[in-house]
């Protein structure tokens, strides 16, 4: 679907308005109230790009690209949780909080962009690895479902890269605010903050092998699927400093991402199986699964709201 002239033009924008954002920021520190006026600002704009698919492309392209979104914005909010984990265990602060989930938005659009290209190449070679994919996010979905609290903890000290960096990298043993590299003694040496932004992209690496089959199982279209991801990565960065301090209302989050990534890992494996079928029904199956999915996070987010823990203190 997507032209030459389309990718470019959505390319363009992508940097003009996160140019933008940098520029509004400015490197101060985000307040809840100025993270949600641009998170409105992200899903407005993801909104009215769905809007402008509908009168060029119709249904085909605009509710596949609605339903991938709201996967991946759903996907997104789930790893705020790591986020939060890694900024905690290393003390970033604010400012410094907003620029490596700055430097890790570009880096995620470069990962995303070529196993999204890699990805839709394979399938269309091998479609047997729709199967796979399918089998993967039933698994994927099976951890979220059934595993312990105690499982999903994360600890950063274990990540591979950053045991790496602090074994091969000249590491700086000073605090040097915002700076990635620092001169010391007229050596080049990386600073701790470096290592901190290691971390949050190879986490990204974990996330993007989560998200990008369950955008596969909607679409198979490389613009359906960057586009979606593009515009759910963009507006990560202000949904965290949003949702940073209500961490823990969403605690049923993970069970309806759980049930969502059952529901297209088992559409993925069937479609696969009956793809004559899906491909004469494919506007019923679209609506099906964006209805799906709306209610799966509707209602966990409700239960978020509405059921107090039993571990909850009593109202006086």
């Amino acid at each position: 679907m997507g032209t030459p002239v389309l990718w470019a033009s959505f390319l363009v924008g992508v940097v003009i308005v996160v140019a933008i954002d940098l520029f509004a920021a400015g490197g101060k520190e985000v307040t809840p109230k100025k993270a949600g006026i641009w998170t409105g600002i992200w899903v407005s704009l993801s909104l009215g790009f769905a809007g402008f698919l509908h009168t060029q492309y119709g249904t085909t392209a605009s509710v596949p690209f609605l339903t991938a979104y709201v996967i991946e914005y759903a996907l997104s909010v789930d790893n705020l949780f790591v986020f939060l984990v890694i900024f905690s265990a290393f003390k970033v602060g604010n400012r410094a909080q907003h620029r490596l989930l700055y430097w890790g938005i570009i880096g995620a659009f470069i990962l995303r962009g070529t196993l999204i290209v890699l990805g839709t190449a394979l399938v269309t070679k091998f479609e047997w690895l729709l199967y796979v994919f399918g089998v993967f996010l039933l698994y994927t979905a099976y951890k979220l479902l059934f595993s312990k609290a105690e499982d999903e903890e994360v600890d950063p000290e274990q990540n591979p890269l950053l045991k790496w960096g602090r074994r091969v990298l000249p590491v700086s043993s000073q605090d040097h605010g915002l700076a990635f590299f620092v001169r010391e003694g007229g050596k080049l040496v990386v600073t701790p903050l470096f290592l901190v932004l290691l971390v949050v992209e190879t986490s990204d690496i974990l996330f993007a092998l989560d998200s990008i089959p369950a955008v596969l199982a909607i679409s198979q279209d490389p613009f359906i699927v960057f586009s979606s991801n593009a515009c759910a990565i963009l507006g990560l960065r202000s949904l965290f400093f949003l949702v940073s301090s209500l961490m823990d209302k969403f605690r049923y989050l993970k069970i309806g991402l759980g049930v969502i990534l059952a529901f297209v890992g088992g559409k993925l494996i069937l479609e696969t199986a009956f793809a004559e079928w899906a491909r004469h029904h494919e506007t019923i199956v679209i609506v099906v699964s964006l209805s799906v999915i709306v209610l799966s996070l509707s209602i966990s987010i409700l239960a978020s709201t509405f059921i107090k823990p039993k571990d909850a203190p009593a109202e006086p």
